[in-house]
Formats: structure tokens, C-alpha cells, sequence
């Protein structure tokens, strides 16, 4: 388990193969409560390749010193996360 922020990780190996990589992640929150946004590639075992760049926020609670996953919420395509994008900068600049 982790204990601090930046020990967290979306990568994960099973049978010797990184099956989630981890490409890239930024911290949004820190504390207690932390949260975080990934961007990852997933192993497709058929085509033995790693398939498109994904997306996932996290939410983290920290207990008895280690940080347990509490939520998440995957962005399944690149379209969605533009579509996020667009609805946060209309809401921003209101």
C-alpha cells in the first residue's frame, strides 16, 4: 500500500506482463483525501500490444498511515475527455 501521494500508482502486472502501464499522472489533491488523474494504456493479450490511451480519476482516503481507493471514474475515449474539458471551461468562465 502507499503512503504517500506519489507512491500511487494505476500500474499493475499479472503473469509477468505490465497489463495497466501508467503513462502519465497528475496530483489534483493532497491530504486526508487525495485525488488523482491518470492516463494509462491497457495490454490486449489478442494483439499483444497495448491498446489507446485512457483516463481514470481516483479518489484516495488515507487510513492508519496507507492510502486505500475509496471512487473512481474512468473516461472511456478520448471524445469523452474533450467533452469533460469543454463542459469545466464554459462552467470556469462563467
Amino acid at each position: 500500500m502507499a503512503e504517500t501521494v506519489e507512491e500511487l500508482t494505476v500500474s499493475y502486472t499479472d503473469g509477468g506482463i505490465e497489463t495497466v502501464k501508467e503513462l502519465d499522472k497528475v496530483v489534483l489533491s493532497k491530504g486526508a483525501w487525495a485525488t488523482v488523474i491518470y492516463k494509462h494504456q491497457d495490454w490486449n493479450r489478442t494483439k499483444e500490444e497495448y491498446g489507446p490511451d485512457k483516463y481514470t480519476i481516483r479518489r484516495y482516503q488515507k487510513r492508519n498511515g496507507e492510502y486505500q481507493q475509496k471512487s473512481k471514474f474512468n473516461i472511456s475515449s478520448a471524445a469523452q475527455a474533450e467533452g469533460i474539458i469543454a463542459a469545466l471551461q464554459g462552467w470556469i468562465k462563467e
